[in-house]
């Protein structure tokens, strides 16, 4: 079984905009998939208007992985994201997530806490603006 990570997965979601959005979240996210960003639960529907509002708003960017756990099918990381974003300003959060496996190796949930690192008041929201 070939399991995902959260680069590959950010860097197909956010950083390839030719790659269509739906397949790059069939990649690596189960039909299922969840996720809680900062307190707040969305369904995948709802995390894929997030990934749209991002690749209209993001230049490029990159995914610096610091920490990365498999155990079985649980998954732990803490990473930083770089951005910048079309008006040329720029955007770095560091990222801490927990998440499950579906048995195909694609994410099924995904709890993360983020913290703004560097960007402006209105960028705090990043982790899940629409």
């Amino acid at each position: 079984m070939h399991r995902t990570d959260i680069a590959a997965a950010l860097t197909d979601l956010i950083f390839k905009p030719g790659l269509d959005l739906h397949e790059a979240a069939d990649r690596h996210f189960a039909p299922d998939y969840r996720q809680r960003t900062d307190g707040r639960w969305t369904d995948r529907v709802a995390f894929l208007e997030h990934i749209a509002h991002l690749r209209g708003i993001v230049a490029e960017g990159s995914v610096e992985v610091h920490d990365e756990l498999y155990d079985g099918v649980h998954y732990a990381d803490r990473h930083t994201v770089h951005l910048t974003k079309a008006d040329g300003r720029t955007v770095r959060t560091e990222v801490y997530v927990f998440g499950e496996f579906a048995p195909d190796g694609r994410f099924r949930r995904i709890d993360e806490v983020t913290l703004m690192l560097e960007g402006a008041e209105a960028d705090r929201n990043m982790g899940s603006a629409r």
